[in-house]
């Protein structure tokens, strides 16, 4: 991705140098990619991966932590600019896509944290994976995440790590909508099955827009390099539910899933950058997932 020519945004948030700050009561952070760590929350804790995929739905336990805030690197200030100018590139896509539709945008802020973070959605830790909370319009992520993505699942290169961010952002842009109020509140009054499969098409429209966005950001602004849009939907296919549960347990349960299969997920986010248009994203009504 070419980004280093990019605006940077204003809206970051760095809590890396100020270490973890468990306080409150802890409890699952609602919207993200979440569920991408079933399988490396087993590797960061030691904990069956069954046991993991189990136990998703249930409430994170807060866990009391005292260690030093670790020193900034060259590299860690390179993330946090990388980021700083994919979210940028969001707020300018967003910005104008609601423009055009007669409303207005209300940019997100990102916050970057380390090890465990409080949101106003509750207390989260880095298993957790990147997030997006409603009650503050707020993306977190922990950095350390990239990592693991790479090293665990294969998923490879910045514009993976871009498709990330834009992910969250389009829980942000479901939530300025008032679709995922809605959803949510339906997923209250459901089944579980049902609830799962409500919240599968939640994610998979969060995918869609996504690649609403990278078509805007290659064809507004240029940024894509050769393999990116590969890139970007190895990586919606590295974090389907199908392929987790496959790797972690070595079977899949589809009535569990809550993020769609690697397949779904990688044609809504090629569905959305074949065409830049939020409308298409409606996977709600959608026949085929």
């Amino acid at each position: 991705m070419l980004w280093k020519n990019g605006r940077r945004s204003d809206n970051v948030e760095d809590q890396r140098a100020s270490g973890p700050r468990p306080s409150g009561r802890g409890g699952l952070v609602g919207g993200g990619i979440g569920t991408i760590v079933l399988a490396l929350v087993a590797l960061y804790f030691g904990v069956a991966p069954s046991v993991v995929l189990n136990q998703v739905a249930q409430q994170q336990t807060q866990q009391s932590t005292q260690q030093a805030p670790a020193a900034l690197t060259a590299k860690d200030q390179q993330d946090k600019e990388f980021l700083s100018v994919v979210l940028a590139d969001t707020e300018d896509t967003w910005g104008a896509l609601f423009q055009q539709a007669g409303r207005q945008y209300v940019d997100p802020k990102l916050v970057l944290f380390s090890g465990a973070v409080q949101s106003a959605c509750g207390y989260a830790q880095a298993a957790t994976g990147p997030f997006y909370c409603p009650a503050d319009q707020k993306l977190y992520l922990d950095i350390q995440f990239f990592r693991e993505l790479q090293q665990r699942l294969g998923a490879k290169g910045d514009f993976a790590e871009a498709y990330v961010i834009a992910h969250e952002v389009g829980h942000h842009v479901q939530n300025l909508l008032g679709v995922e109020s809605k959803v949510r509140d339906a997923m209250q009054r459901s089944s579980p099955a049902r609830a799962n499969a409500l919240l599968v098409r939640l994610e998979l429209q969060a995918d869609c827009y996504a690649g609403v966005w990278a078509y805007h950001a290659q064809n507004e602004r240029k940024v894509l390099e050769p393999g990116d849009v590969e890139e970007a939907i190895n990586a919606a296919e590295a974090v389907g539910d199908d392929r987790l549960q496959k790797q972690a347990q070595g079977y899949v349960v589809p009535d569990s899933f809550t993020h769609g299969t690697s397949a779904q997920r990688a044609r809504w986010f090629q569905t959305g950058f074949a065409s830049g248009r939020p409308q298409v994203c409606d996977t709600f009504n959608a026949s085929q997932l």
